[in-house]
This record gives C-alpha cells, structure tokens and sequence, in this order.
C-alpha cells in the first residue's frame, strides 16, 4: 500500500548579501529666502515711481533753465531761494509759474485720460479725441467773443461747464452703460469737428477774439503766471483727489456691474465721481493752457506696459509721467524754436502721432 507524500515549499533561508528595504522620508524643504512675486511685484512699481520721479524733478529743473536765456542750474537754484541774485525775478515771474502749470497741466491731461479708459474701457479713450477739450475750448471762444470775458478767473468756470456738458453729452450718446468703445469713439469724433469748427468761425469772424485766443487754441504755456496756477490749482487738485479715491472702485468695475455690486462698489456711484474728476481736470487744464491733445491717450498706454491695469499703481504713474512728457514737449519747442518758441500743442501733436502710430504698429496698445 503506497502512502502519498506530501512536500510543504518552504520559504528560502536568507542570504548573506541581502538587503532590507529601506523607508527613505522627503528631505525638509528649505525655508522660503526670496520675496514672493506679488511683494516682489510691488517693490518693482515702487522702485521704478521713484524713477519717474527722479526724471521729473529733472525736467522741471530743465524747463526752469532753459528759455530765450538759458541759465545755468547753478544760477536756477540762486534764482529760487536768493531774493538778491539777478536770476530770481526772471525765475519767479516767468520761469516758475510756467513750469508749475505744465506741472499741473499734464498731471490733470495724463490722470483723466486713465480714468476714462479705464471707465469707458476704450483704449481710445483721451480728452482730446472724445471731444472734452473741444467742449471747453467752444465754451471759452463763446464768452471771449460774446460775453467780454478776458481773464483766467472767468475762463476757468466758462471752461468747466463745456467740458461738464461734454462729457456727459459722449457719454449718452456712446450708449451710457451699454457704451461700446466704437460709439463713444464716434461720438467724441462728431462733438470734436463741430465744436472746433464753431470754435473757428467765432475766431474768423470776430478780430479780437481771433487776437486773444490764436496762442491759446493750439496749447501753450508761454501766458503763464502766478494768478493762472493759483486760480487753477484747486480744481485740478480737487480732480486729482476724486480721480485717485475712485481707482480701487474702478478696479473692480472692471469686472462688471454685478462684480461690482457684489465687491461692494456702487456703479452709478463711480461713473458720476469719474465725470466729476473729468471735468475738473480737463476743464481747468483746458483754460489755463488752450487743448493740448495725445497727451492722456499716450502716457496711459506707455505706463500700463509697466504697472499692469492696476488703477492704484497705474494713476500715480500717469500723474508723475504725464507732465514730464509735457513739459519735455515745452522745453523742446523753446529750443527748436528760438529764439522764439513753439506752442507746446504742436509739439505734443507732432511727436505724439507718429509715436502712437508706432505703439499701434507693433501691438503695444493694451486695452484697460
């Protein structure tokens, strides 16, 4: 009788060269040693604001130096603070004020072409193309010729409700909150050519409003003086305050009305604060110094190519760049033109097309 046999596998007895397995742990990650991107964002924007203000404290100084007599810087700074030096008399009556108003001039033309791009979200957005400049230079033609006014003090109101009435015209006319930028670009273009030419035929018929506003029509700086600045300076401060209170607003208006709303923004609130701030500042720019055009189209543009779409960052830049961009314009026209000079709006005009033309022809135009 056989018997089966069973064979049990047994396991393998370990060998001498075997190994265990070992259980290998991440190695700790090291402690973070640079800045994030949005600190190191930030500390970028705020490096280069100190920049554009280091360049315009030279251009200012260059735009006090620089005139029939050029004077060196050492006798601008004797002019400014010595009572006793020669130069102080043509520095303060002449030299100052028009630099302070090309300051203020072109802080009021760059901020209020931002805001507008930004609220309209136009890239062609500007208050020269839509036709605010026109509707306050069509109300200051209008009192010089009808109504006698001569000085800044009248011109100043005069000019506030045409740029007032203007805006708001192109506003309702584009569409108001349904407003694409075709119509409001449309708009603006059809208030411009009408205003202007009425501006011209008051000016042909009338000898002398054509002799008091011939200078002023093409934008100029060369009338300042220190009753100007004062008489415009609150409404363009003003302007400023309004302009920059609305940024974080607009920032989110961006994103749409119902963004809006639920961020806590108040729509209708924002579009009528920007109004306001248009109005003062273009209107009091536009009756101290004449329309002077590009100069809130371009400098949006350029400064957006480094801030991004962000109103915070982007209005300081524009209020700091702007006026650098006028009065190197002004500083320019004195020198090609000496010795007399060129009118600051034809040279803004002939360096700002082509160079706008330039940005669009390489696709740099972004839109807000």
């Amino acid at each position: 009788m056989s018997t089966a046999v069973r064979r049990v596998a047994t396991p393998p007895e370990p060998t001498l060269d075997a190994t265990p397995t070992v259980t290998r742990r991440a190695p700790p990650v090291p402690a973070r040693t640079t800045a994030p991107p949005p600190v190191r964002r930030r500390a970028a924007r705020a490096a280069g604001l100190l920049g554009a203000v280091a360049l315009l404290g030279v251009i200012l100084l260059l735009s006090i130096a620089v005139g029939a007599k050029s004077l060196p810087l050492a006798d601008v700074w004797s002019g400014l603070l010595d009572r006793d030096a020669t130069e102080y008399a043509v520095v303060h009556r002449m030299r100052l004020p028009r630099t302070l108003l090309g300051l203020l001039a072109g802080t009021a033309l760059g901020v209020a072409g931002a805001v507008m791009q930004a609220l309209t979200r136009n890239p062609l957005a500007d208050p020269g193309l839509l036709g605010i400049n026109a509707g306050a230079s069509a109300a200051v033609a209008t009192a010089a010729a009808f109504l006698g006014v001569t000085a800044i003090g009248g011109y100043v109101w005069f000019a506030l409700l045409g740029a007032a009435v203007v805006t708001a015209l192109v506003y309702a006319v584009g569409g108001g909150r349904g407003a694409t930028p075709a119509r409001l670009a449309l708009a603006g273009a059809a208030l411009n050519a009408t205003l202007y030419s009425f501006v011209s035929a008051v000016m042909l018929l009338d000898a002398a409003s054509l002799d008091r506003l011939r200078f002023w029509t093409v934008g100029s700086l060369a009338s300042a003086d220190a009753a100007t600045v004062t008489r415009v300076a609150p409404f363009i401060l003003a302007g400023l305050l309004v302009a920059l209170a609305a940024a974080r607003p607009l920032n989110a208006l961006a994103l749409g009305d119902d963004t809006a709303r639920a961020l806590g923004a108040r729509p209708a609130l924002i579009r009528a604060a920007v109004i306001v701030a248009v109005t003062l500042l273009c209107g009091a720019a536009t009756a101290a110094c004449g329309p002077i055009v590009f100069v809130g189209l371009l400098v949006p543009h350029l400064v957006r190519a480094l801030t991004g779409p962000d109103l915070r960052w982007l209005l300081p830049y524009c209020a700091v760049l702007a006026p650098v961009l006028l009065l190197g314009a002004d500083v320019l026209g004195r020198l090609l033109g000496r010795p007399g000079e060129l009118q600051v709006g034809m040279v803004t005009a002939v360096l700002g097309g082509p160079l706008f033309l330039w940005l669009v022809s390489r696709s740099r135009v972004a839109h807000p």
